[in-house]
């Protein structure tokens, strides 16, 4: 397993600037933002497409710092009722798409969307209860008439250009927000289907990383490493379904933290021991999202304390000792 980083993180730093530090570091891997939330700070996808100088140029800074790609980010909302804002998440996860054709990159991530209510909505609308039954009508437009239809014809794309893992990160706001809802989608939609597992987001839901890494075996093509720490005492006063500003963090039911500050060693060697057990064995990529620390030290931190965790050489084809 290796150390990624999701070099969106440095957004104000050109990508000449970034993989310097993140080599001292001791990062073996990127990911790079390419269109969506992400941005295109460091991968723009039309330039690269069409520029073959900066192309080579590209490609040539990426391997003289002895750094792999790990992915292409394009996370947005291609079902977004309003459709000049699903085509522009739509036209940027497609050159993502081809930009990977071209670097040999097999895996896009990027976010399931989630469509309005009817066809002229204005707004998406995550549902999140079955009751009253308007809700359950909501949701059967939602994946039928427009999620499923949507990736069918994006994965169909998406395999002609030699993407074959399409990976969602789980994210509540999106149809795509749990392990349940990715594996109804990988169902309807093919194989090509699986998961940007990014455990932040699950925490805070209440669910078990290991039962879930285990519940997603062989459909994990990636893995964001950020942590939440839920606050036990405003969660029994408020619950966990927090619209509370994201700076608001002392009043919050939990909030985004750096590795090993939501989390201890324990709980995060057994997540990277439950991922090897499940046959991911690929990148760690940290994710910067700690509204308590810089971005230096947030990064340096989660760093450190990963290099602890990972099991960086390959899992043993024998036990010497059985």
């Amino acid at each position: 397993m290796k150390l990624g980083v999701l070099t969106n993180l440095y957004g104000n730093l050109t990508l000449a600037e970034v993989l310097p530090k993140l080599k001292a570091l001791g990062v073996e891997a990127i990911e790079l933002g390419c269109g969506g939330y992400p941005g295109k700070a460091h991968c723009d996808p039309r330039v690269l497409l069409n520029d073959e100088k900066a192309y080579s140029e590209f490609i040539a800074l990426i391997k003289s710092y002895d750094m792999e790609v790990s992915a292409l980010s394009c996370h947005g909302n291609p079902v977004h009722p309003d459709k000049a804002t699903a085509k522009m998440y739509d036209d940027d996860f497609k050159d993502a798409v081809l930009l990977a054709e071209k670097m040999g990159i097999d895996t896009v991530i990027t976010f399931s969307g989630c469509p309005g209510d009817h066809d002229g909505a204005k707004y998406p609308n995550w549902v999140t209860c079955p009751w009253p039954e308007d809700y359950l009508h909501i949701l059967d437009y939602q994946w039928n008439e427009v999620l499923i239809p949507y990736w069918k014809k994006t994965a169909a794309f998406c395999a002609e250009h030699g993407v074959t893992k399409i990976a969602f990160e789980m994210h509540p706001g999106f149809c795509v927000y749990n392990t349940e809802t990715l594996l109804k989608l990988r169902a309807a939609v093919g194989e090509c289907i699986g998961a940007n597992f990014d455990p932040s987001h699950l925490i805070w839901q209440g669910m078990d990383i290991c039962e879930a890494i285990k519940c997603l075996k062989g459909c994990i093509w990636h893995f964001h490493a950020k942590d939440t720490r839920v606050d036990e005492f405003n969660k029994a006063r408020i619950g966990v379904l927090d619209t509370k500003h994201y700076s608001d963090e002392l009043n919050r039911a939990w909030v985004f933290r750096a590795v090993g500050y939501g989390h201890d060693m324990q709980y995060w060697r057994d997540i990277v021991s439950t991922l090897r057990l499940c046959g991911y064995d690929k990148v760690m990529s940290i994710e910067h999202e700690d509204s308590l620390m810089s971005v230096d030290e947030g990064l340096e931190k989660a760093a450190y304390f990963l290099k602890r965790a990972i099991m960086s050489s390959p899992k043993p084809g024998t036990m010497s000792w059985a």
